[in-house]
């Protein structure tokens, strides 16, 4: 961490050497985190500070959180000036803002304003609250001290909380101030950006998005569940569907960020898209079709948005019963991990009803559209400098930037072709030591690990482009039937848009997309190519009548392909 001795302990002091400064300062702002989750929702609040306002910004680590790993170093990342806890009590600031509280932070030498890190305050922590009815964020153990309210303001993003902190620590009351949930506001504020955001997740072009979420805990989705990510990636067909993963960032302090992607290495090699701890989960919400989820907050704010949501826990163990979370839990939809994954998806599609939820949800996210003003205006109000008049602009959330795998090399491929020349294809990945019995048959790309599959294929395909390789695609055609005797279809991509196909029995062609008027070129996957392909073969399709083309559907998305022959 940075030292800074120098650091004033007032504002006089601070007056008396602006030489130092380029900027002036007029006040000082003290952001405190226990966890990653409470320190991404702390610098989330403290961008409602105006650059412009003189407001020097700090941070720092409130010690003794189990979930505290590289807490410092993340805040050090983001270019913040961080504070050791040691430091931090020993100077003095204009305001404190953490969005979770200790009493600790009583040592503080600012006034405090206390947020909840999640959509209100719903879960029983023993641990922090000591006892069994207070949520976290409410107890009396870590709003007082000696029976003196440690907060100058606890911030409630509902009315509804009101209640349970009068039951809970009714002298804390009077320091409670509804200011709604700037984080969601923020979710709302990025809705023009789904495409964008659906694009970055792999969705774009007709694929649609499942995105999973999980808590921390035993009691969480992966806490119950923990195979439903290598589930969902194989038996949802991969031309129709993305799959993407919010975890909560305790999950990664607790099990390190090596040991999280160990466990979700086969999915993600299968085509899971895993979300950085530290940002990217609400461009995940704003660009989700379908969340399968449990009680955490990220599900919450899901269904919030109007996603068609599905609890796969419900965590009701550890909530308080009276809050909007624990009714939502009660309420929301399921899915059924061990049922037919892709079949409850369609079905929950047709039946979901997001109004269903919305009394529960209205209960919990309240003043939303002033969150960033009330917000804001209690800061101002704290540090004694004046609010600005005017509202803080929109403030989309940035574009996703998920860790991906190796793509899938083999696929288990069932479809079917017709008489007009259309050809529908569900591809889904065979995941080894996963994956039982054949849907369908098998399409193999010769760059894959696992050679048995390629004996046992009845489409092979090199996917590497010509660019991509000293063996241009005609020569690896001359050959590999040699390699590949017993094969149906032979395939070998030559851009993103061409490549060359051989048939057992027929010549070879050139297969290439054809553009849509006003559309960009469709990329042409190789093994989508052979599948299409052998399907179309096997319904007593002949090479001859390839040169009418073939029209390629996969679930919404639909390709035209058109053939030539050697001149």
């Amino acid at each position: 961490m940075l030292s800074f001795p120098w650091l004033p302990r007032t504002r006089a002091a601070r007056s008396r050497l602006p030489r130092w400064n380029t900027y002036p300062a007029r006040a000082s702002v003290l952001g405190v985190a226990r966890t990653l989750t409470s320190a991404t929702r702390v610098l989330d609040v403290m961008r409602l500070l105006r650059p412009e306002d003189g407001i020097d910004k700090y941070c720092t680590v409130n010690p003794g959180s189990a979930f505290a790993e590289g807490l410092a170093e993340y805040l050090g990342r983001t270019g913040v000036r961080v504070l050791d806890w040691r430091e931090a009590t020993r100077g003095r600031f204009d305001l404190a803002v953490s969005c979770s509280v200790h009493p600790s932070m009583r040592r503080l030498d600012a006034p405090l304003m206390v947020l909840p890190h999640g959509a209100g305050y719903n879960r029983l922590v023993t641990e922090s609250t000591g006892d069994t009815v207070s949520p976290a964020g409410l107890s009396r153990r870590e709003l007082t001290h000696r029976g003196r309210v440690i907060p100058s303001v606890i911030g409630l993003s509902h009315r509804e909380q009101l209640t349970r902190l009068a039951r809970s620590c009714p002298e804390a009351v009077p320091y409670a101030e509804v200011v709604g949930d700037w984080s969601f506001q923020r979710i709302l504020h990025s809705l023009p950006h789904r495409d964008e955001y659906k694009a970055r997740l792999g969705a774009g072009g007709g694929r649609r998005l499942v995105v999973l979420h999980s808590t921390w805990s035993e009691h969480s989705l992966l806490g119950q569940h923990p195979d439903l990510p290598l589930d969902l990636v194989s038996q949802l067909p991969a031309d129709e569907f993305a799959v993407a993963a919010v975890l909560h960032p305790n999950v990664w302090a607790r099990h390190s960020p090596l040991g999280v992607y160990e466990r979700v290495a086969k999915a993600m090699d299968a085509g899971l898209r895993m979300i950085p701890p530290e940002e990217g989960w609400r461009a995940a919400v704003v660009a989700g079709d379908w969340v399968i989820g449990d009680h955490g907050s990220t599900t919450f704010y899901s269904a919030a948005a109007n996603r068609v949501t599905l609890l796969a826990a419900t965590g009701l163990d550890e909530l308080d019963p009276d809050s909007p979370t624990a009714a939502f839990a009660r309420q929301a939809p399921r899915l059924d991990p061990h049922g037919d994954l892709y079949a409850q998806l369609l079905s929950a599609e047709q039946r979901y009803d997001p109004e269903a939820l919305r009394p529960l949800i209205d209960s919990q996210l309240g003043e939303v559209a002033q969150s960033d003003v009330l917000t804001r205006d209690h800061m101002y109000r704290l540090l004694d400098v004046p609010s600005p008049t005017a509202p803080p602009d929109p403030d989309p959330v940035p574009p996703p930037l998920p860790r991906q795998g190796r793509p899938p090399t083999t696929y288990d491929v069932t479809g079917s072709a017709h008489g007009d020349g259309v050809v529908e294809v569900q591809r889904r990945p065979v995941i080894p030591g996963h994956h039982r019995e054949a849907r369908g048959f098998y399409a193999a790309a010769v760059e894959q690990s696992h050679p048995s599959r390629l004996g046992s294929a009845e489409v092979v395909a090199r996917t590497a482009t010509d660019s991509a390789t000293d063996t241009p695609a005609a020569d690896w055609l001359l050959t590999a039937p040699d390699d590949f005797p017993d094969q149906d279809v032979l395939v070998a991509a030559i851009d993103e848009a061409c490549a060359l196909v051989r048939l057992r029995e027929g010549p070879v062609l050139e297969a290439y997309t054809r553009r849509p008027w006003g559309a960009a070129r469709p990329s042409l996957d190789p093994l989508l190519l052979g599948s299409a392909l052998h399907l179309w073969l096997v319904a007593g399709g002949t090479p001859g009548r390839l040169v009418e083309g073939l029209l390629i559907r996969t679930g919404r998305r639909h390709m035209q392909v058109g053939f030539s022959a050697a001149p």
